[in-house]
């Protein structure tokens, strides 16, 4: 439910929270924007948090193609 303040995304790897969230501190802290710390975003302009949610996904796509790279194929 957009608007509420729950989050709608489930991990399917609940364990990788804390992962990401710290990489979404590393790429705020790259480029120039504070995070609120106590997991409120609401103050955050729309176009930092698009920032943000981008450049995750960018790592998160890399990271995946160096590890299938990585693997040999049978």
């Amino acid at each position: 439910m957009a608007g509420q303040g729950s989050r709608s995304n489930q991990l399917v790897v609940p364990q990788a929270n804390q992962a990401l969230d710290q990489l979404k501190f590393e790429v705020a802290q790259e480029l120039g924007i504070s995070m609120s710390t106590d997991g409120y975003y609401g103050n955050m302009a729309t176009r930092d948090a698009g920032s943000i949610g981008g450049n995750v996904t960018r790592r998160l796509v890399q990271i995946g193609e160096q590890q299938l790279a990585g693997q040999q194929l049978r």
